[in-house]
Order: structure tokens, then sequence, then C-alpha cells
């Protein structure tokens, strides 16, 4: 979600003529965009903060703002805390920046003010569009704002408040326009995107959505994140088989393979209905790869309740892993109610365990792919090579003299890592296919 809002506010800049700089030494203008999901990640705010204040007092003509979840707080607090900020506004609140940068513009720039509106309600409408009018080949298209969930250690309801959707038509709208720029796949987010319409007229869900977005002439691919099991329809499930555009990818946190540390977390859902859901979303789409989320070192996890969470990811074998150890966050109900109990050296430990589990698990599954020939979208260069993503979100390394963004290429797998794929180029397959697996 913050990428999205990165992309949005650096379109909205390149509109009123901004460029952007090669670093912040040379930068007339900073927006930091923060998460403070876990204490590291707060930290590295701090760190940059502490950074941009020495180079300010090198140049006051520097501004600098600050957006995202470290800005609902005291606005008081933060700008007695860092008075060298001269902005703090909400996260998605573009029309604070635009309003803002009319006051305050840099010269030779025009104030991106008025905002456009898509026709369809009264949201101020901001694209990921770049200086040239042109959009990303993959653009994150946020469709919900907000959680209702109240998981015990998640700051995400306090920082981004209850659930709000977008309407359908906003929605529709914004691909259309991306689409026009050059996307080929929009990527559609939401803290909870199962969640997407209930408080919309009519209450349209996720599936309904995907399937108004399916026949959008030159939109190849539709993928979307994140999922919250106990939310997760059999209609979404059943619609994601039946679209030609919907890729075969989910990310499906599961935060822990134990029935009462799931219970203490407030996740609403058993290991066994987690299990199910994963069977049924298999049986549908075989090829499908899952991503999850864990959270090692919850307070009070002892070390046969990690197990358990190890044994899970074992029979279930998921594509990627994304491990956190566990932060308090002030503010949650975790951080009031459990003491952090769990050593730092304990967490890192079994970190370190289910990384290495899961280097070796998606090592036999991405070797799997060798000597077969996958649909890659391309994305771009990277160190020499072309790289793009299959239809399962595997990333794939090939070379080729053509040029080649935004295409959809056939690429032969020679070479599998726990991470990539390398291939080779085959042949082009045609951009305007509906099917490209």
């Amino acid at each position: 979600m913050n990428k999205a809002e990165s992309q949005r506010i650096a379109g909205l800049l390149a509109a009123g003529g901004y460029e952007e700089g090669a670093g912040l030494d040379g930068a007339d203008l900073v927006i930091l965009n923060t998460c403070v999901v876990r204490q590291s990640a707060e930290d590295r705010i701090i760190g940059t903060l502490g950074l941009l204040k020495g180079i300010k007092r090198e140049r006051q003509d520097l501004r600098i703002a600050v957006t995202g979840c470290f800005t609902a707080r005291d606005r008081k607090v933060l700008h007695k805390r860092f008075p060298h900020v001269d902005l703090f506004f909400d996260a998605g609140a573009y029309d604070q920046l635009s309003e803002w940068l009319s006051i305050h513009p840099l010269p030779g720039a025009d104030a991106p003010t008025g905002l456009r509106h898509d026709g369809a309600g009264d949201t101020p409408c901001v694209r990921a569009i770049d200086a040239d009018g042109s959009a990303g080949v993959s653009t994150y298209v946020p469709i919900i704002q907000g959680c209702n969930n109240f998981c015990s250690y998640c700051i995400v309801p306090y920082t981004r408040g209850r659930e709000v959707s977008r309407p359908v038509e906003e929605i529709e709208a914004e691909v259309r326009e991306l689409v026009s720029r050059g996307t080929r796949e929009a990527v559609l987010l939401g803290q909870n995107v199962d969640s997407y319409g209930h408080d919309l007229p009519g209450h349209p869900d996720l599936a309904d959505l995907l399937v108004r977005l399916q026949p959008i002439p030159g939109l190849l691919r539709i993928r979307f994140l994140t999922n919250h099991p106990k939310d997760m329809s059999k209609k979404l499930i059943r619609t994601m088989a039946e679209l030609d555009s919907v890729c075969e990818h989910l990310d499906l946190a599961l935060q822990s393979g134990n029935n009462d540390i799931l219970r203490e977390m407030n996740r609403g859902y058993s290991v066994e209905d987690y299990c199910r859901l994963v069977d049924e979303i298999r049986e549908a789409m075989p090829r499908i790869s899952l991503s999850v989320d864990i959270i090692v070192g919850f307070p009070g996890e002892t070390e046969q309740q990690f197990e358990d969470t190890y044994s899970t990811l074992e029979r279930l074998r998921f594509d990627v892993v994304h491990v956190a150890a566990y932060s308090p966050r002030p503010g949650t109900v975790a951080a009031r109610k459990y003491d952090d109990s769990v050593p730092d050296e304990v967490k890192r430990s079994r970190l370190h365990r289910v990384e290495m589990l899961q280097e070796t698990v998606a090592g036999e599954i991405n070797e799997r792919y060798v000597g077969g020939t996958e649909a890659v979208l391309v994305q771009g260069r990277r160190r020499g090579k072309w790289f793009g993503r299959t239809r399962t979100d595997k990333l794939v390394f090939f070379g080729s003299e053509q040029g080649l963004t935004g295409q959809l290429v056939q690429v032969t797998i020679d070479k599998a890592s726990p991470w990539a794929l390398q291939g080779s180029l085959g042949y082009n397959s045609s951009i305007e296919a509906r099917r490209d697996h």
C-alpha cells in the first residue's frame, strides 16, 4: 500500500512539473512515506529524519514532508519532536499535499492543485502516472483502505482506520486509464481485499470487481493482496479459477500454526480451517502458488507452539514465506495485554529455522519449472538481463537484445533457485492474448 501511495505522490508531483532527484543531497523536496507495522521500520524512520535534519541544517530551503502510518499520531507532538519537518499529512491524503504545494510551490514548478475526479463520485483521483504520461507495466491499484479485524498484534486499524471501499466504477475507470498508458497488470490492494465492497451500495464483492475488470482490452493480468483466511469466499475461489486474466497466485496470511496462539492473535480461524481453505484453493487451481505471512515469538509462544507452526509450513509447502519476529506496537491489544516474553535470541533462532526450511521448500518447488516454458510479462532490465514474472508470480531473468518491456514472452526455464528462475527467450506471445498460460 505504501508503494502504491508513493507511486501516486510521484504522479501528482510529475503533473506539477517536479522531477525526481538523484538523491537526498540534491533534492529541493523530500517526501518520506512511512510504515510502523514493526519496530524496525519505525527505527528506520527516526534515523532518516535525523539524516534529513542534518541536511536541512546546511540547506534551509530544503522542504520535508512526511506521510504514511507514522503520521497517525498527535501532530503537535510530531511537530515539536521534528521541527525541521514542514508538513505531516495523512496516508493517502493527496489533497493535503496538493494544498500545501499550492501555498509553497518550488521555483519553476506548477502547484498540482485541483485534483481530477473520475465522475464516479467525489473522491479525488490521483494516478500512478510518470512525467511522460506513461504508467508502469505492473501498477498497484488500491481498492479498500483500513481494516476492521483488529488482530491483537496489528497497528493497522489504528493508523489506517476502518475499512472504506472505493466504488467499482472508480476503480474500473482508473484501470482503463492506466492500461491506455501502458499498464498490462493491475495489482489490486487492500489491508484485507476479501472485505471489499461490504460498505458500498449493493455490496459488490471482490469477485464482482474481478468480473468487471476482466473485459478491459489490453489488461493481461490481475492480481490482488492481501487476503484474510476467515473472509475468503468460495465464490472468490471459483471466480479466480474461471477468469483468464486473474493470475494463479495468492498471498494468504497464516501467522501461526498453533490454535492457542491464533486465538490470542484474534485471527478468527483455526489451523484446521486454514488447511481446508488451502485444499479448496489447490483443488480449484492446481498450479497456484501461495505466499504466507508468519510471526514468530508472539508473547508466550512456547517451543511446542513454534514447532506446530514449523510442522504446518512443512506440510503445506508454500512458494514464499514472509516471516517476522514479533515486536510490540504501542496501542495494540497485545502490547497492552502481554509482556514481550520471548527473548530476542529465541525469536532470531525461530526466524532463522523458518527461513532455512523455506529456502529448501522454495528450491524444490522452483526446480519443477526447469525444462518447461512459461509466459513472462516483462517489466524491465536488471543487471544486464530482462526480468518479469510468470502468472504464478515467479521472478524470471533471461537475455535478449530486443526491446521487450511490457510484452508477454515465452521463456524456457533453464535454471532455478529458491528466489528466481533463469531462462532463455522462446517466441513472443501476442500482447493482446486473453489467456497467456
